[in-house]
């Protein structure tokens, strides 16, 4: 006997079924503004749902016993909805939660207008791109990045895409990069993506570690029917032309279903040259300043001075008609070659990828089901990046060399990029991952699930064209021939640092370019899970529902590859493979303490949740993390939620055991001048967990005319960062203050415990004899350290407005998210430094 009064549709599903002891599957935006005629009489629940569900363009299928799903066929004739994941919970619900989530479906997605679901999250106001996106990485804009193989990461509230956590289907990804430090969703075709749910708040309870700043699920279509092909073309002014193709075939029988996707992306790079304001570092006809250096070509007799501990130049070389300098006349004395550090590189990759998507599902019986998916992606990427340049030595034993003032030996400042080009990166990711799944339906309503997952990803990157500082100085005549090459300078040429780029044989630059780098990094995540959740007692305002569960999980990283850069033989570099345990248990509980029906003035409804996880590491002991959540419905259509809880994360392998190294680079100081510094990198086996405490309320309303407004007060408190604090600010890292404990100001030149310091890195992987030892300023450590604590204090809104038209609907949207305060300390003693009105927001 069905006993359903007329009102909103979701109050009124839920009295559905209470009253027909069934489950019914929905997310609150599909049923937003819509209401019931209410039901009454001795009906089948099929039939009392369908009388619910008249006017409402929805309709309810039965999709085992006892589970009913809500779809919209009108516009997804073939499609299932995903019945079991609902993110931000461990429970099969069909409430409000206490966190806000941000929901994509198929639709949505389309509506959008991007190429792919990566590019829909890239521009999600609560998304920080500026990191860990091919733009970035390509462009150089990303200090701190190890996205060498251009992925796509996600960084919610600018908090670093490691503390994002990255699910598929609710399961993990293997990391990506050089450090494997987050996810990449640009590793699946979007044609299989049924929605994205982006939770905006911390669930390491729920989740795990990682789940900091946020999750970011994608849902993967449970079934297809049929079959689709998409095709989008895409191009900009001078190149990245993009061909996009994807198809899904897929098939649904009475007990199962199967489906297989396939997505080929094909896209041109796009250089600096072709954008006026990237082509020549000269930004002062745009508003900015000049970012050319005196590393060029032709190039520039250079001095050091011991005061300023920089190189002052003293002569322009200003080649002869026939391409060199052949006379003092040739010189400009003080009178600088400028040209920027990244002239000709590319400001996106050329790029070759392809993904493929599989999954299964088969129903044994009533109350079995087995599923399993398989998931590949293959990125293929090749760019122009910044080219060599140094300052070298040359003398008369050089037959080029010529000097303005008699001298028998210069410095010069030199580019190689009009010999040479620039630099050739190239990158290829190959990641594999399956699931292997089954369900039981219990008896009285409970649920037992489980899952074995593994996924693995290979990422391999080098960069070729570049000099080798050995064969260059055999080539100059700075150094004997070498009898283990076959390179003779007598015969073969020497090189000429004193023309324009093209006064160099092939001979000559085939031997001095052949330096190279290459590194492949493998990264692993297994996880096996098994978790039971129904009804555990009967409220009087409904079921309380539990669910229970315990994981173990694995990760691994490897790391080897070899450079060529100085010597004859290439230099071999290995990190062994790392790998870590975590085993847990963990609750989460969902009480209704009030139900619409019982009339209480002032609070329709209210729910509360709790959850807890427990986590022991092998490398770092145990962590436990609670959180608590509450939903309060003072009136129809408004929702008030509420949560706090509490987030771990362990440094990732890489992070620990990332092999040491050093690169040279020039930085400002304060007084404008530039300063050659050693940047040291690598990871640090000393790092301590990080924890976070972060709070969320706000509330959304929802009209019965299609109308809606979310409004969401959120705040993340950090400590024990681990975190990169020079990246944060790597231009200003000469002169920022919160990072003088991260910088050594030397002067080796003058200093001999200094200059010892500077050649004790000389075996260090990336030290570069382009450059004097003496000729060094500041040693920077860019290494991950436990930072002090982090604060963010934001806000984010939502409203939309829809209008029913004859020929379809009209909405309008809009979405925001403002940083009201973002806080962070270098050290546990360092003074706060606030971020707000960076132009970088957030750039701490």
């Amino acid at each position: 006997m069905f006993d359903v009064p007329p009102g909103a549709l979701g109050e009124a599903l839920t009295a559905f079924a209470t009253q027909a002891d069934q489950q019914i599957l929905f997310t609150p935006q599909l049923v937003d503004g819509l209401r019931s005629p209410g039901v009454t009489g001795r009906l089948t629940p099929s039939e009392a749902l369908e009388r619910l569900l008249e006017g409402s363009g929805l309709e309810g299928r039965q999709i085992r016993p006892g589970v009913f799903a809500l779809r919209r066929p009108a516009l997804e004739p073939v499609t299932e909805l995903e019945a079991l994941v609902v993110t931000g919970t461990l429970l099969v619900s069909s409430g409000d939660l206490a966190s806000p989530v941000v929901t994509l479906d198929r639709d949505e997605l389309d509506r959008r207008g991007y190429g792919t679901v990566a590019e829909v999250l890239a521009a999600l106001p609560q998304n920080y791109a500026g990191t860990s996106t091919p733009l970035t990485q390509a462009t150089g804009a990303d200090v701190g990045t190890s996205n060498n193989v251009y992925a796509t990461g996600v960084n919610l509230r600018g908090l670093g895409p490691s503390a994002t956590l990255v699910l598929v289907n609710g399961r993990r990804l293997a990391g990506t990069g050089s450090r494997a430090e987050f996810a990449d969703i640009s590793a699946l075709p979007s044609a299989a993506v049924e929605r994205v749910d982006v939770l905006l708040d911390g669930a390491s309870a729920l989740y795990g570690a990682d789940a900091v700043a946020g999750v970011v699920n994608v849902i993967m279509r449970r079934s297809y029917d049929g079959q689709e092909s998409r095709l989008r073309l895409a191009a900009a002014q001078g190149g990245a032309e993009d061909v996009q193709l994807s198809h899904l075939a897929g098939r649904r029988w009475a007990s199962g279903s199967a489906y297989l996707s396939y997505e080929h992306q094909s896209a041109n790079g796009l250089s600096a040259s072709d954008r006026a304001y990237t082509a020549d570092g000269d930004l002062r006809p745009f508003g900015g300043t000049d970012h050319r250096i005196f590393y060029s070509a032709p190039g520039n007799i250079v001095a050091f001075d011991p005061v300023s501990s920089a190189y002052q130049v003293l002569w322009g070389i200003r080649p002869a008609p026939g391409g060199t300098a052949q006379g003092p006349e040739d010189f400009s004395a003080g009178e600088a070659n400028l040209q920027s550090p990244r002239l000709g590189v590319d400001l996106l990759p050329e790029l070759e990828r392809h993904s493929a998507y599989g999954r299964v599902r088969q129903t044994l019986g009533e109350r079995l089901e087995l599923s399993a998916d398989l998931r590949y992606s293959r990125r293929k990427t090749e760019n122009a990046t910044v080219p060599a340049s140094g300052v070298f030595n040359v003398t008369e034993a050089n037959p080029w060399f010529v000097s303005p003032a008699g001298a028998t030996s210069h410095s010069i400042a030199y580019s190689f990029v009009r010999d040479l080009g620039p630099a050739r990166s190239h990158a290829r990711s190959e990641s594999i991952g399956g699931t292997l799944g089954a369900r039981y339906d219990l008896a009285g309503g409970w649920l037992l699930e489980g899952y074995l997952a593994e996924a693995v990803e290979r990422a391999d990157y080098g960069v070729s064209n570049r000099v080798n500082a050995t064969y260059l100085a055999e080539a100059l005549g700075n150094a004997p021939d070498n009898p283990a090459t076959s390179f003779r300078a007598e015969v073969d040429g020497y090189f000429n640092l004193f023309g324009d780029g093209s006064a160099n044989t092939a001979a000559v630059l085939d031997f001095i370019g052949s330096g190279y780098g290459q590194v492949s990094n493998r990264s692993r995540a297994s996880a096996a899970n098994l978790m039971v959740q129904g009804p555990l007692w009967r409220l009087p305002a409904g079921d309380l529902k539990v669910a229970l569960g315990a994981q173990v999980r694995s990760e691994g990283f490897e790391s080897r590859g070899e450079t060529f850069l100085a010597g004859i033989e290439p230099r071999l570099m290995a990190t062994p493979e790392r790998e870590r345990s975590v085993t847990a248990v963990f609750a989460e509980a969902r009480a209704p303490l009030v139900a619409p029906a019982s009339g209480h003035p002032g609070i329709r409804a209210l729910d509360l949740s709790l959850a807890v996880r427990h986590e022991d590491y092998d490398d770092f002991g145990s962590t436990t993390n609670p959180k608590v959540g509450i939903v309060w419905e003072p009136l129809e259509g408004l929702g008030v939620r509420a949560s706090w809880g509490t987030s771990f994360r362990a440094g990732a392998l890489p992070q620990l055991f990332d092999q040491q190294g050093v690169s040279p680079t020039f930085l400002s100081r304060a007084d404008g001048s530039e300063a050659l510094i050693l940047m040291v990198y690598g990871g640090n086996p000393d790092l301590q967990p990080e924890t976070s405490e972060t709070f969320t309320a706000g509330f959304d309303y929802r009209s019965a005319g299609g109308s809606s407004l979310s409004v969401n007060l959120f705040e993340t408190r950090f400590d024990d960062r681990i975190a990169q604090p020079v990246n944060a600010n790597f231009e200003g890292a000469l002169i920022d203050p919160t990072l003088s404990p991260f910088v050594t100001l030397i002067d080796p030149a003058n200093n001999a415990a200094d200059l010892a310091l500077i050649e004790s890195y000389a075996d260090t992987p990336g030290f570069s004899p382009a450059f004097p030892a003496e000729s060094y300023g500041a040693i920077v450590d860019t290494r991950w350290v436990n930072t002090g604590a982090v604060r963010v204090r934001g806000l984010d809104l939502s409203a939309r407005h829809s209008w029913a038209l004859q020929s379809g609907d009209l909405a309008l949207e809009t979405t925001a998210s403002w940083i009201i305060d973002y806080e962070s300390r270098a050290t546990p003693t360092a003074p706060p430094n606030r971020s707000r009105g960076c132009w970088a927001i957030p750039c701490a």
